[in-house]
Order: structure tokens, then sequence, then C-alpha cells
């Protein structure tokens, strides 16, 4: 279900020749019933498909102890896939909470997992990238860089996307890890991969975010970022959105490669490590100044902020009239879109730097302090009960 999805996705929007000539990009969520990538879709969007309740309830706790939830999970066929920092990726069921089962590797997961064709891939600290079946948890192929893998996979084709600190984007088949190309960048690449056509968007630390073809893994253009970067470039019609360590959050024009706008904080700068969530009326991004914002897509003029009090490397994620997101202040946030009103808040306790993923109805979202946990409608949901 997924590679169809995908498939219509990146037919829907085809480059003739570098970032120009290209047509818009349309808007584009999440399936409905799955959240199969970091940000939810090939584009880097954060926009949900699924609906959530209008009265958001807690449903089910997940508890790694002496562990911590930092990635965002992924969603697929009902099942919730989850890593730690301290190296272990669960199965759970999305329903009842329940482990299904978990993949464990020597060293922690700092990248989220990806699911496609019944498959979950992953990188982990050691630079070691797996291919582990959906079903069982058993390793189908390993693949080894020479870095630590920060990067969360993304789908071209029966292709299978990532970056690793060891400077290169690589493209394997998706079935067997055999390495089709790899693509050399001047610094390391910790961002996902967005897809656009037959074009990947890299942001990297080289401060250029490069665009490479996908058919041979070749360099087709780069634009001036300025500053290193590990957030994801989120493409909204013929614009790319992206934030630097160099306190600047930009908009670049697809056909031109220009910077159209950029915005920084004027009262306090502070890096962006958040990727940012776009929906024609709004761009809304965290930062490390405490705030989540929300940019005119046009201008880069203020909308409105919302002030939280810890830094906020929680991607935000848009579902429907309201966004969703974490904070270092150990809560979890919902907000009215339109004006930042905060609508809905819950005291998660430690850290939450994760993102959320939503899916089915549900939104899941894990700590630091080793809890994942699943929101939805209470009344849709009977016999949960926490899984250690």
């Amino acid at each position: 279900m997924f590679r169809r999805f995908l498939r219509w996705a990146l037919l829907g929007v085809a480059w003739s020749c570098g970032l120009g000539n290209c047509p818009a990009a349309a808007p584009q969520t999440s399936p409905p019933g799955a959240w199969p990538l970091f940000r939810g879709n090939s584009l880097a969007t954060g926009v949900a498909g699924s609906t959530l309740p209008d009265r958001l309830e807690l449903l089910w706790t997940f508890a790694a102890e002496k562990e911590s939830f930092q990635t965002t999970a992924a969603i697929a066929d009902g099942t919730v896939y989850a890593g730690t920092a301290e190296g272990k990726l669960y199965s759970i069921d999305l329903a009842s909470g329940k482990k299904r089962w978990v993949f464990s590797t020597e060293l922690g997961f700092s990248a989220s997992p990806a699911v496609s064709d019944r498959r979950v891939f992953v990188g982990d600290s050691d630079g070691k990238f797996y291919c582990v079946d959906a079903a069982s948890g058993k390793p189908l192929w390993k693949f080894s860089t020479d870095a630590e893998i920060n990067s969360s996979p993304n789908f071209f084709r029966d292709r299978v996307l990532f970056g690793s600190q060891d400077s290169r984007l690589y493209c394997l088949e998706a079935a067997t890890g055999r390495l089709v190309w790899k693509y050399e960048s001047q610094d390391q690449i910790r961002c996902f991969p967005t897809i656009v056509g037959s074009r990947a968007l890299v942001a990297g630390c080289d401060g250029r975010l490069h665009v490479i073809d996908l058919d041979n893994g070749q360099s087709v253009a780069a634009a001036p970022l300025d500053a290193p970067t590990g957030c994801a470039p989120a493409v909204l019609e013929n614009r790319v959105f992206v934030g630097t360590e160099g306190n600047v959050f930009l908009a670049i024009d697809l056909p031109t490669a220009k910077v159209v706008w950029s915005y920084e904080n004027p009262r306090r700068a502070a890096p962006f490590r958040a990727s940012a969530a776009v929906t024609p009326e709004a761009i809304l991004v965290g930062s490390r100044d405490k705030l989540l914002h929300a940019l005119d897509p046009k201008t880069g003029r203020t909308l409105w902020e919302f002030t939280t009090k810890g830094h906020v490397d929680s991607s935000p994620v848009v579902v429907g009239q309201r966004v969703f997101f974490g904070s270092a202040d150990g809560r979890i946030y919902g907000l009215d879109r339109k004006t930042g009103r905060e609508v809905w808040r819950f005291e998660a306790g430690g850290s939450v730097d994760a993102s959320p993923a939503v899916a089915a109805g549900r939104m899941v979202i894990g700590s630091d302090a080793g809890n994942l946990y699943c929101f939805g409608a209470r009344e849709a949901v009977s016999g949960q009960r926490s899984e250690k």
C-alpha cells in the first residue's frame, strides 16, 4: 500500500532539469491509516492525512525502562515502530500498546524508522543500516557506512535512500540492500532526504541544499544555506523551507534556487533543529529559542508565536485545524494552527524531542524518559493497559 502511495506521489511531480522548469509540488499529506516516514510523506510536509478526535485522551503508555525515545515513530498496518537511544527497535500494537517484538543493536538509534512493503528500515549510531521484516522483526539484510546515521530513510521506486555522517547519501535496493549509487558531499548528511519527482533534496552540514538525480546519483544543482543543518527540507508548491544551525529559517524558490526570504528571531536568535510543517496558510517550525513560530509562506512575516519553557526540537505535525509538537519542558502541546491558541496539553515529564506520528485516528509520540504515548478517542478503544 505504501509503495503505491509513494509511487503515485512521485509521479505527480517531475523535474525536467535541475531546479528549473519544474511544476509546483502539490500539497501532500500522509496516508490516513499510516505514518510511514519521518515527516509523514516524501515531501516532508508534516501534514497528517488522518484526523484526531476533538477530545484527545491518553489511550496507552509503553514504558521502556532505562531507555529513551528521542526519534519519531513510524506507523503502518496497525503497528507502531519506535527506536530508542539505547539500541532497541520496538514493534507495538497500535490498538493495545502491547509489544509484538524487539530488534536490538549494539548502539542506539538517532534516526527514525521508515516502513515500506512490509519491511522496516532504520540506521543506528554505529553506522549500520538495517532492514527487518515488519511482522516478525527478523533481520533481512544489513548495510555498513563509515559513520553514525542520523538520517531517516525515504523511498524512490524500489529503492531506499538515507544519509550518513560519513558525508554520503546512499541509494540501495530496498529488497536486497545492494548499493545502487552513493553521492559524496563535503560534510555530514543528517537530514531526511526529501523526494520530489526524480530528484532528492538534501540539506547538508556543508551549508548547501543539494539537488540529486535519483536515477544516477549525480548532482543537478545546489543552493546556499550558509550554515549546517540536519533539518528535512519541506516542500510546498514551488518552494523549499528549511532552518539551519545559523539561527536562520529559509524559503528557497525551486525554479531559480534563490532565497525568497529568511527569518531570524530578532529578540533571541537560536538554531533551528526541528523540521517545518508546511501549509498554504502558514509555515510552522520550532526553534531552540523555546518558541513555535508560524510564518507567512510568501513573505516570512511572523503570524504568531507560542512560547514554551524549553527548546523545541520536536518537529510539528498539522492535523486538521490543529498543530501538535513536543518541548524540552516535558509537555506535548496542541494549538489552533490559525491563531496559536493552546487547545490541548499533556504533561509527559521527560523532555519531548521526538515528533508526533499521526495515523488511523491516533497520535503517537515518545519522551526522553522512556515513555511512548498514544492518544486518541477513549470510547473507540477498550481494554487498554500499559506494557513494559
